[in-house]
């Protein structure tokens, strides 16, 4: 057990301390009240939910990953099981219905679902390693994405949905399914996409025309993306310094601690400041992906593929939402955003990847 502990990819591992540390840095700044000099509690929760999130890395890392292949199937159900839940017994926010609330305890089971989708892909996929995939097996993958991203199509939530995309296409591509099948999907997708305009709720619609010009509704729904990229804009090469971001604290940035976490980054470390943030989510993409590489089996790969993809979907399209490259969404920046459901949800990734990482010499 210490030897494995020793494998570990410490690149990875030190990448997510250091980001871990700047989002508990940052949430800090983001809730704090300049006037009494003190910010809110969101800090020392994120640090309470660290916690949590370690006490479960923990577990995962010192159960061998090809068990829980074995139980995937179990861990898939379960996450569709609460999704269902969420829909009849969830509570909401901002016109979301996304939590569940058990025993005083609120979590957000979409998040989890991006994990238990990877894991029951990847004992889906490992059966195939004979190269004997056909259509109907296809099928029943996509079969496999599409009933948890239905169901958390009708929370509504439109961003964690389109998550499952980049992660699909990247577990079957690495499992080697034939190129048929996904070049068909992609095409079919961006055929029929200008249809979806019609079953989007009215709140999507508005975000995707603010995307397109925001100073359509600059006190509306182009409010969140105007004061996002004036954050980032003003923070210039150095940054205005921790704390002393005026969107921050003037309170014109929204959501600043959970979804636009990146731009009190962006204002208060300036141009330097988030070139860091970018290069240490690089180095856990790379490291992913160094780590699918060299697995020992295919469970092994097309896991840490899924989860390579799960990250940098997530870094994209947050970082690009707060810089108007890409419509606003509900999507945290991973280890960073405020939020103990998606960070421990983070933390659950990581230890699959070390569990794979620290096995790769071990049949």
């Amino acid at each position: 057990m210490f030897n494995r502990f020793k494998q570990m990819d410490h690149v990875v591992n030190l990448s997510v301390i250091l980001l871990i540390t700047i989002g508990v840095l940052f949430i800090y700044s983001a809730a704090f009240d300049k006037s009494e000099g003190i910010s809110k509690l969101y800090y020392q929760r994120q640090l309470i939910w660290l916690g949590v999130g370690m006490g479960v890395f923990m577990l995962l890392f010192s159960w061998d990953y090809k068990q829980l292949v074995r139980i995937s199937y179990f861990i898939y159900g379960l996450g569709v099981l609460f999704l269902i839940l969420v829909l009849f017994i969830g509570s909401k926010k901002l016109g979301a219905q996304r939590w569940l609330s058990v025993g005083g305890f609120v979590f957000q089971p979409s998040e989890f679902s991006k994990i238990s989708l990877i894991l029951g892909l990847t004992a889906y996929l490992s059966r195939f390693s004979d190269g004997s995939f056909r259509f109907r097996d296809f099928l029943g993958a996509l079969i496999l994405m599409g009933v948890p991203m239905l169901l958390i199509l009708k929370q509504p939530d439109l961003g964690t949905a389109l998550i499952y995309l980049p992660i699909f296409l990247a577990m079957l591509y690495t499992a080697q399914v034939p190129l048929k099948y996904l070049v068909g999907l992609t095409s079919l997708g961006l055929l029929i996409s200008p249809l979806f305009w019609f079953v989007l709720k009215e709140y999507q619609k508005n975000r995707l025309l603010v995307f397109i010009d925001p100073g359509r509704d600059p006190l509306g729904a182009g409010y969140n993306l105007i004061q996002s990229k004036i954050a980032v804009g003003s923070g210039g090469f150095w940054g205005k310094g921790w704390l002393q971001g005026t969107q921050n604290q003037l309170n014109f940035l929204p959501e600043r601690h959970t979804d636009f976490v990146f731009s009190v980054i962006g204002e208060e470390g300036g141009y330097f400041g988030s070139l860091i943030i970018l290069f240490l989510f690089f180095l856990i993409i790379v490291g992913a992906l160094n780590i699918s590489d060299k697995a020992q089996d295919l469970s092994g790969r097309v896991m840490a593929a899924g989860i390579a993809a799960f990250f940098m979907a997530h870094v994209f399209i947050n970082i690009g939402m707060t810089i108007g490259i890409m419509p606003i969404t509900g999507l945290p920046l991973p280890f960073v955003s405020y939020g103990g459901t998606s960070l421990v949800a983070m933390l659950v990734a990581v230890a699959l990847l070390q569990n794979i990482y620290s096995r790769r010499y071990y049949f």
